[in-house]
């Protein structure tokens, strides 16, 4: 089978959510034998750096990129509202990316677009079925980023962003086969019109290999928090400055030496002017191996106040048995126990209780650990790709 595979970025090296499901789906599907598998997608940020390393690990793959800078802002915006159906299809677009598209899409017999924003590459007569993959329902996203932003023109454009990506992720949809979304993500595409039999359930998921890692030590750990994200994405930028402002000083209150190591690279202006001079908080940068942080921290917090999809890191912290505080918005798309698998609360003095539960109570620290791996073993990258092996080969034979 000759698979096209469409996405926003060099899908390496796999460190972050996103990139990680990518580059586990690229990997799988263009290791088959029987398949003859070529990538495009436009190189962004430090992309060409990385390039050469995925070509030597991926050398099964035929690649063409071409690098494409439109940050997000609002000059850009103005151009996508004459030149696109959403900001972020205009930060994809790029003709050399359309031409190869339209002619490797001639011979393909599968065409897979990874994020909604590589729709617009679907050729208009299609001959070939399609896959659309989604990363999240991202008008979604922006519904909730419209409901915490306080500058009324700003919340007006917001909502704009929001009912364009809506309209763009069911035309894409429409032109798909087969959707492929976390079971809410789902719930919220079927809602907008997507046809809820076209759709099956994937996972974001993260290092499962840490299933297999000796079982953590309350006793080994000290008093210390975690979080672990990329810095300049705004969902974990707001979640975090929202756990300084209303939920550290209540946890700080009780446990005046507790640390909290906020680990990613490049942290965002706002995040640094947080931490400036508290002592108990450390921005750790980018951190190659997470073991010793895992072995340190008590609890992993995942402060979210809005966002959509399946959070890895979430994943991660389950698959480490380190005891988890989140919200409900943390939490979407796993099937997990409030209390028993995880903490989850939006409300600022329960989540400083539960922390200060886990930071104090060995007993409840070691039942949540174990519940965590066990609950986490549903979710392994060998389990849903046989899936998906099973749900492409039933598209081909339709």
């Amino acid at each position: 089978m000759r698979i096209l595979f469409l996405t926003t970025q060099l899908p390496y090296p796999p460190v972050s959510g996103g990139v990680i499901k990518t580059w586990r789906l690229v990997s799988h599907l263009a290791r088959k034998e029987e398949h003859n598998f070529q990538l495009i997608f436009p190189l962004k940020n430090d992309d060409e750096e990385h390039l050469p390393a995925f070509r030597q690990n991926l050398p099964e793959a035929e690649v063409f990129a071409v690098p494409v800078s439109r940050e997000r802002s609002a000059v850009n915006l103005l151009k996508s509202y004459l030149a696109a159906p959403s900001l972020n299809v205009y930060r994809n677009a790029d003709g050399r990316l359309a031409d190869k598209a339209r002619e490797w899409g001639r011979d393909a017999d599968l065409i897979f677009v990874d994020h909604y924003e590589m729709g617009q590459y679907i050729p208009r007569e299609k001959r070939c079925k399609v896959i659309l993959h989604q990363h999240n329902a991202e008008y979604v996203m922006w519904e909730r980023l419209a409901d915490f932003e306080l500058n009324p023109i700003k919340r007006m454009l917001i909502k704009l962003e929001a009912s364009r990506i809506k309209k763009t992720e069911l035309k894409y949809a429409e032109k798909s086969d087969l959707v492929l979304a976390a079971p809410n993500d789902i719930a919220a595409l079927i809602g907008i019109g997507v046809d809820s039999d076209k759709c099956e359930t994937t996972f974001h998921l993260g290092e499962d290999f840490m299933l297999d890692l000796p079982a953590l030590s309350f006793e080994g750990s000290e008093k210390a928090l975690l979080f672990v994200g990329t810095l300049t994405w705004e969902a974990n930028v707001d979640g975090l400055l929202w756990f300084l402002d209303a939920v550290w000083p209540l946890v700080l209150k009780k446990h005046p030496g507790l640390r909290f190591y906020i680990v990613g690279k490049n942290p965002d202006q706002r995040l640094k002017k947080a931490a400036e001079g508290e002592e108990n908080i450390e921005l750790t940068g980018f951190v190659e191996d997470l073991e010793p942080y895992h072995n340190l921290a008590r609890v992993f917090v995942i402060p979210l106040r809005f966002g959509s999809g399946i959070k890895v890191k979430l994943l991660n912290a389950l698959y480490r048995g380190l005891p988890v505080v989140t919200t409900e918005i943390g939490t979407e798309g796993i099937d997990v126990a409030n209390e028993t698998d995880l903490y989850s609360t939006s409300v600022p003095e329960k989540q400083a209780e539960y922390i200060d539960i886990l930071l104090t109570q060995k007993a409840k620290w070691n039942a949540m650990s174990k519940a965590a791996r066990e609950l986490s073993k549903k979710y392994t990258w060998e389990a849903l790709l046989e899936k998906h092996d099973g749900e492409i080969s039933a598209l081909m034979n339709r």
